[in-house]
Parts: C-alpha cells; structure tokens; sequence
C-alpha cells in the first residue's frame, strides 16, 4: 500500500478534546491536563508502521529537549489493534518503555479521537499554542525510511521554536507521509 499524506487542517483549528488512558501509567489524559503549557504537540503514532519506527530515536528526543520550554506532548495510537495487534496497549506499553517515550502514549481504541482531529496517517503531527489552536500540521523532516537523508526534526523542530518564542510557525508546511491509520471495518475511514 502506498503512503499516505496528511491531511492538512486548516491552521487556525481549535485543538479537540481528547480523553484517553496512557498505557504506560494506567492514567486518563486529556487536552485540558496541559492547560499551562506554551504549546501543546500531538502526535498520531504506532509500533509497527516502518514511517514511524525509521523516527523511533527523534519522537523520544524531541519532546524531551522542549518540555523544560513549555512544550506539552502526547502520543496517540489509533490503529485497530483487532487487525494489528501489535498497537494494541500491551505492545504500546512495552515500545514506549522500550523507546524511552517521555510523554503519555495514549490508546484510541474507539478510534474517535483520530476522527476529530482528521487524523490520516502515521506518523501524524498537530502543534497547538498556548489559545490551543493549530499553528503546525506537518512532517517531521523530509527523512523517510527508503531516501538516505538524517532524520533531524527539522521541520518540526522549526515550528515548535517559533511557537514557544510567540511567533507564528511558516503556513507554507509539508504534509507528513506515513501508514494510513488502520479503521475498523465497521466504521470506514473520513472522507
């Protein structure tokens, strides 16, 4: 299957609600948890798409190297663990253990979470400042498993600097390219 863009929301979208239970500490998270962050990242992620594990290393850095400035971070899966099994919360656990993940790596079995936010692929990343509204939706860095080039963060790395220094990021922004997130038979993808 070929990859698959993001779908690039209209910037200036508030951040959804979220409710969900982080897999590592057994606790329920929600958008309103990071009320006094500077900026908040929310990252649609997975154990097993080659996209996401070819980044492995930077989605542990990054949030590590900007929470002390303000940056909030959470990891969503969304992915039908009845047909991939390995993002079902017990292997979602054992990889953010594994990977050194700072930030909650939260499970979105109803898959509603995904649906609000227009979630597309993995990875899929949504920047939000401080008013909790999108400022950034797009790839990592222009890195992909088969091209050779370093995985640095750079795009993202670049908005989020501007973001905590009350600027706004760039609006020309790159779609990410990943896995298409995995929906359950019974409810098809967003058109």
């Amino acid at each position: 299957m070929p990859p698959l863009a993001s779908t690039m929301v209209p910037l200036g979208t508030p951040c959804p609600d979220f409710r969900l239970v982080d897999v590592v500490s057994g606790r329920e998270c929600s958008r309103d948890d990071f009320t006094t962050a500077q900026a908040l990242l929310v990252m649609f992620i997975c154990n097993h798409c080659p996209f996401v594990k070819h980044i492995r290393a930077e989605l542990a850095r990054l949030p590590k190297d900007f929470a002390a400035r303000g940056l909030a971070t959470v990891g969503i899966c969304s992915n039908d663990a009845t047909t991939h099994p390995a993002d079902g919360p017990g292997p979602m656990r054992e990889e953010a253990l594994a990977a050194g993940y700072s930030f909650p790596y939260l499970h979105d079995e109803a898959q509603s979470v995904a649906r609000a936010f227009d979630a597309a692929c993995t990875p899929d990343f949504f920047l939000y400042d401080r008013a909790r509204r999108l400022v950034y939706r797009g790839q990592l860095d222009d890195s992909r498993p088969s091209n050779g080039k370093p995985v640095t963060g750079a795009d993202l790395r670049t908005a989020i600097e501007a973001v905590l220094a009350g600027k706004a990021p760039a609006s020309l922004q790159t779609p990410s390219i990943g896995c298409s997130i995995k929906w359950r038979a019974s409810s098809p993808a967003p058109a």
